[in-house]
């Protein structure tokens, strides 16, 4: 059971003169008043009764006043605590009537709880680090967060580095016509060698032909000759004749081969070496367009290997975010829909601490400030003026249905406040007579305005 504040008397505490206070069990006590009262001034005194001289204010006696400070508060855990003589010594008496010291009341009490602005007005790391540090999964949530940005940081440049190399292969040129190995230019000049030794061949068979035509041309010399000499030579007209004979033979076969050989010879034709030589003018050209279709080969096939890391790294990351989400929906929050973003920062609502409303921030600050000590069952809570009447009901109808007790304060007068000070007083306390305090001198060594009669609550 948390440990809550049954009564409390103060006495010339700041601007506190007297004032008897019994806050509700659970929900919502509102102290009003105007600005200057003495409001603060109970919270501050109850800080310091259960917080330690830490808490203690640097003039804690009320200007004035002929006695010092008093403070007595009692818990419903029979403890009672009390400050008392000019330097507030601290007397704590536990239920069983045995005297103990501010150890005791540091187990079960809030620091947080009884200076929740120094909470709320903290950064979001460090108020969601009190939430975490609560529930116990502050470091397994660290190590999950700092993987999540590392590979989400990783997935942003994997990102975009598939997305350039993705643009690059798209941007480079594609030639269909374009082998897909680059061509030799060896193999070109040996083919072009092999038809130049072929056309070699035909040419010394033309020349051939042309030497039997020669040869022909010859015979038929010798034969004019020989008939010239027939005339003359009567004697050896026969050896004549019969050479004639014989070399017209001789001709006549000779103009045959003559004839086959130029006629072969003129079938001859010579290949061409011209689509050789445009292969080799073009042979840059050609394999230019082959380097370029295999360089944009190797460009597409390394942004497909970049867009499967990317991939890869956002199937890591949503892992992540998942192991994340199973951890903090596994945690035992104090509010529904209270968590903490990646980024480190507390959100309720999807909201973070400036998105959030004045009741939704104050609402949850009380339930982490109680979670960080579920032993100790109350809050203070200074300035509520800032929440308008239905949401001040709404605060209050959720702290009781909590079972948690805050007292509060709040710049007003009206219905929605609980008691009223005024001038360190509650208003409408029944108070009996006490002898005047006696006059005290300003800094000036002139005497001060005498100040009100000092009241004794019954």
């Amino acid at each position: 059971m948390s440990v809550k504040i049954s009564s409390l008397e103060l006495e010339n505490v700041k601007r506190v003169r007297v004032v008897q206070l019994a806050p509700s069990k659970s929900g919502l006590t509102v102290i009003g008043g105007r600005n200057g009262q003495g409001k603060t001034s109970v919270l501050d005194a109850i800080a310091w009764a259960l917080g330690g001289n830490r808490r203690k204010p640097d003039r804690p006696d009320r200007d004035g006043a002929a006695t010092p400070a008093k403070l007595h508060v009692e818990l419903d855990n029979g403890i009672v605590v009390e400050r008392r003589g000019k330097t507030g010594a601290l007397h704590v008496t536990d239920e069983s009537g045995r005297k103990a010291g501010q150890q005791l009341l540091d187990d079960f009490v809030s620091q947080l709880a009884i200076d929740l602005p120094r909470f709320m007005a903290g950064s979001d790391a460090d108020k969601a680090t009190a939430l975490l540090q609560t529930l116990g999964i502050d470091e397994e949530l660290a190590r999950l967060d700092g993987q999540i940005r590392g590979t989400y940081q990783d997935r942003q440049l994997a990102g975009r580095d598939a997305k350039a190399k993705r643009a690059h292969a798209d941007r480079l040129p594609h030639h269909d016509d374009a082998p897909e190995e680059p061509v030799s230019v060896a193999d070109l000049v040996r083919e072009q060698q092999e038809i130049l030794a072929r056309n070699g061949e035909r040419q010394r068979q033309r020349a051939h032909a042309a030497e039997l035509a020669r040869a022909a041309e010859q015979a038929d010399e010798r034969a004019s000759l020989a008939d010239e000499r027939v005339t003359d030579l009567e004697r050896q007209l026969a050896e004549a004749r019969s050479a004639a004979e014989d070399a017209r033979t001789k001709a006549t076969s000779a103009h045959g081969y003559a004839s086959a050989a130029a006629t072969s010879a003129q079938d001859l034709e010579d290949e061409s070496t011209a689509e050789i030589e445009a292969s080799i003018a073009s042979i840059e050209e050609t394999n230019a367009k082959v380097r370029e279709n295999q360089a944009k080969t190797e460009a597409a096939e390394a942004a497909t290997t970049a867009e499967a890391e990317r991939d890869r790294l956002t199937d890591a990351l949503e892992d992540l975010r998942h192991q994340r989400r199973s951890l903090l929906d596994g945690a035992p929050l104090p509010l529904p829909d209270l968590s903490i973003d990646e980024d480190g920062r507390l959100t309720y609502r999807g909201q973070t601490w400036d998105g959030m409303s004045s009741s939704e921030q104050l609402m949850v600050a009380t339930a982490i400030v109680r979670a960080t000590k579920p032993d100790c069952g109350f809050v203070l809570v200074d300035k509520l003026e800032q929440l308008d009447a239905d949401t001040l009901a709404g605060f209050g109808a959720w702290a009781e249905g909590e079972g948690l007790q805050v007292i509060g304060t709040r710049v007003a007068t009206d219905g929605t406040c609980d008691i009223v000070i005024e001038d360190g007083r509650v208003a409408g306390q029944d108070l009996s007579d006490a002898q005047p305090e006696p006059e005290t001198f300003g800094w000036d060594g002139q005497p001060e305005e005498a100040p009100q009669e000092e009241k004794k609550w019954k």
